[in-house]
């Protein structure tokens, strides 16, 4: 089967293209054909029996013979080139579009102050091995290189605006107003012969009232239904019965592990619940205090009812339960055996998290709220200690978005949501007070890392307005990585707890880090140099007012 190569007409066999001069052999002639001779237009005749198709062509003339070849172009090949075109473009406009966010432009990452998205998740978590992890030293990127002097302006200004102010407690009568029903519950004494704050409330209920069946943490929750339902098979074995009455014991916490997040407090909560005199609530981080009490479970899905004081009470119950053997013991009866079973709690969000503030409370103090969670917990309970886990803010925050962030991660995209964060911060720092910033919802939603969670001493200093100092213990995560045997008994003396024997304090301290960095997170390695040179700059004005507060220059983190 036979083509023109100048047409690209299917040709019988043996056959010639008549009409086309150069089918006619070298010795035609164009100007003295009959058929090609003062004509613009030839056209074209095949018939092809094998097609039953008449097809007329219709072909220009074309005086530059070098055109005729890239016009009759196989069709095939002109496809092939067509879609190599396309391939290559859409190759180079990805590489545009993703070259400077994986380094691979050397042009600055411009900041981006648009809609910012919250935070994945508000539930707080920790880890201890990051301590542990040693990494090759990161490539420095020239393009963030030159962030440095521009952030380390928008870091001096917000400096320039930093003042610690004293913030005014609220009256007690003022607090009773905002929550007059927890007031109700909880009253203002409890049982003497307990160290733990008991007391006994009674029971209305009968033998087919279901105790917990509107108790929302077993209602919003699946994991904690199972703990209910075993409260539920043994919740009339433990009331007390006193002249035609029922009464149940009812349990706050003793001590609170209020923070911070990823500073190491599942490590502390894990061990310290070994010791055979301490209790925890059915659930870590039950996050009454901060979120549940105003219907929280995720701020970014609005709000819920609010869970009631009764549903944060029947967490304590497994450990009121055993409390209560204590109490009606033979020897508590006899000889007045006191109570030494404590109970904890260990929401990391409760020494910062005062984000729902804005939407219950009135706001006339500039941006400041009028009421912090350590106001009611102190109303409630002024007797009550406060454990705090701290760690390098600046390991902290790379930890944190480790954890929380969901896709992309890497060194290079932190280093550009701490410049956002930043940049916002210092927005807030213009109009408000530090206080206020700190509080903002708005802000703290709106930063891509929680740059807020890390000024620890804007907390502490606010806690200790309504706290003696001697009800906080203030740990260092770093200390409690290389001497788990030295922090435990700080906290065992702390909490006034009975002494263990070698046995016991072997399986509390030689028991295995909880809740480690994952292994994908390893690979990422470190944050980049520049990114830790600008926070070291940002907190090294907090960290020096937190290492005066607590008169320990170890809190300067500076051999981290």
């Amino acid at each position: 089967m036979r083509y023109c190569i100048n047409c690209c007409i299917h040709l019988l066999p043996n056959d010639l293209h008549r009409q086309c001069f150069r089918c006619r052999g070298p010795n035609h002639n164009n100007q003295k054909c009959p058929v090609c001779k003062g004509e613009n237009k030839i056209p074209l005749y095949t018939d092809s029996k094998q097609m039953k198709l008449l097809a007329v062509l219709e072909v220009r003339t074309d005086h530059s013979e070098s055109w005729n070849g890239f016009f009759c172009l196989r069709k095939g090949k002109l496809c092939s080139l067509i879609f190599g075109l396309i391939i290559m473009t859409l190759v180079m406009a990805s590489y545009i579009l993703t070259g400077a966010k994986h380094g691979l432009l050397l042009i600055p990452s411009p900041f981006h102050y648009g809609a910012f998205t919250s935070n994945p998740s508000l539930m707080d978590n920790e880890s201890l091995s990051d301590m542990k992890d040693h990494y090759q030293p990161s490539k420095m990127n020239i393009s963030y290189v030159k962030d440095y002097p521009s952030i380390k302006l928008i870091i001096d200004t917000i400096t320039s605006k930093i003042e610690f102010i004293t913030r005014q407690r609220p009256d007690l009568e003022e607090l009773r107003k905002q929550e007059p029903h927890m007031f109700s519950v909880i009253p203002n004494k409890f049982l003497p012969n307990s160290k733990n704050p008991c007391w006994y409330e009674e029971y209305r209920g009968n033998t087919t009232t279901d105790p917990y069946a509107t108790n929302s943490y077993a209602l919003y929750s699946k994991r904690f239904r199972t703990i209910f339902d075993y409260l539920r098979k043994v919740f009339w074995n433990h009331l007390y019965h006193y002249k035609d009455k029922h009464y149940r014991l009812r349990c706050l916490p003793h001590f609170y592990i209020i923070g911070q997040p990823k500073c190491g407090t599942t490590d502390l909560y894990d061990r310290l619940r070994l010791h055979p005199d301490v209790r925890f609530s059915a659930i870590k981080e039950p996050h009454w205090w901060t979120r549940k009490r105003f219907g929280i479970i995720r701020l970014r899905d609005g709000f819920h009812d609010r869970y009631p004081v009764e549903d944060y009470l029947d967490l304590f119950d497994l450990a009121a339960h055993q409390i209560q053997g204590v109490l009606q013991s033979e020897a508590a009866k006899e000889h007045g055996k006191m109570n030494n079973i404590i109970i904890g709690e260990a929401s990391a969000s409760t020494m910062w998290d005062n984000n729902a503030w804005i939407f219950f409370y009135d706001n006339s103090t500039e941006g400041e709220p009028p009421f912090l969670i350590q106001d009611f917990i102190h109303a409630s309970q002024p007797n009550a200690k406060l454990i705090i886990m701290l760690r390098d803010p600046v390991e902290r925050l790379y930890s944190d978005y480790l954890y929380f962030a969901s896709a992309n991660k890497s060194a290079e995209d932190f280093h550009e949501k701490v410049a956002e964060s930043l940049q916002l911060f210092e927005n807030c720092m213009l109009d408000y007070s530090l206080r206020a910033c700190v509080y903002n919802n708005t802000l703290n939603n709106a930063m891509p890392v929680r740059l807020q969670v890390g000024l620890y001493v804007v907390y502490l200093l606010d806690w200790l307005t309504v706290f003696d100092k001697d009800q906080i213990l203030v740990l260092r995560l770093e200390d409690h990585a290389s001497n788990v045997k030295y922090t435990m008994h700080m906290v065992f003396q702390f909490l006034d707890l009975a002494p263990l024997s070698e046995k016991q304090e072997a399986l509390i301290t030689k028991s295995p880090a909880s809740n480690t960095r994952r292994p994908e997170d390893r690979s990422l390695g470190p944050m980049l140099p520049t990114t830790k040179a600008i926070l070291r700059d940002f907190y090294r004005p907090f960290n020096t007012k937190l290492a005066q507060v607590l008169f320990d220059d170890a809190f300067l983190w500076k051999r981290t």
